[in-house]
């Protein structure tokens, strides 16, 4: 019964210490990553069995290691994840997607067209219909545009040959979308 406990108070001091260093770690993934794992051994080897809490926990920080890259902030973003985030943006824009463009954007999203403005949600995006979103100036001005040497703003990544007619991307909530379609 003593080494139960022992085991079980092992167990928990391992679960909240990965809490703690978890909560802790911020930027630092990778380090995050091996100290977590390093706590789960330490616990296995305390208690001599692994337990499926401490192999969930490991496994949820290896996935989370290897979704798509979080970023705070524009200034954040490599100029080859701005670059192949407008490239996108200029294949679905260039065949005329307006589902593709939408999954690529961040609602409510800025449409400048008259009477529109922010638009709330993907569905009401979508009905606006894709010959009322691509005009043959934002064609023409996404498909001249230079997507090399993007510096980020506040405001994000302009594409655009350097008219008004332009899609902006930018971070929201620590991932690349579209935020605005001016004209």
């Amino acid at each position: 019964m003593r080494k139960r406990m022992k085991n079980v108070a092992v167990m928990f001091l391992g679960i909240a210490l990965t809490g703690v260093v978890l909560t802790g770690c911020g930027e630092s993934r990778q380090s995050c990553q091996d100290t977590q794992q390093g706590i789960s051994a330490s616990a296995s080897k305390e208690t001599g069995q692994d337990s499926a809490l401490e192999k969930a926990g490991a496994d949820e920080t290896e996935k989370a290691a290897q979704t798509s890259e979080k970023y705070e902030d524009n200034f954040a973003v490599d100029s080859k994840a701005a670059k192949e985030f407008a490239e996108k943006v200029k294949d679905a824009t260039a065949q005329k997607d307006l589902e593709a463009l939408a999954e690529m954007s961040a609602f409510p999203v800025y449409v400048g067209l008259p009477d529109v403005g922010l638009v709330e949600t993907k569905e009401n995006f979508l009905k606006l219909g894709a010959e009322t979103v691509f005009t043959e100036e934002l064609l023409e001005s996404i498909e001249k545009a230079d997507i090399e040497n993007f510096q980020p703003s506040m405001a994000g990544f302009p594409i655009s040959d350097g008219r008004i007619a332009s899609i902006n991307f930018g971070v929201v909530d620590g991932a690349l979308a579209v935020n605005a379609i001016n004209y």
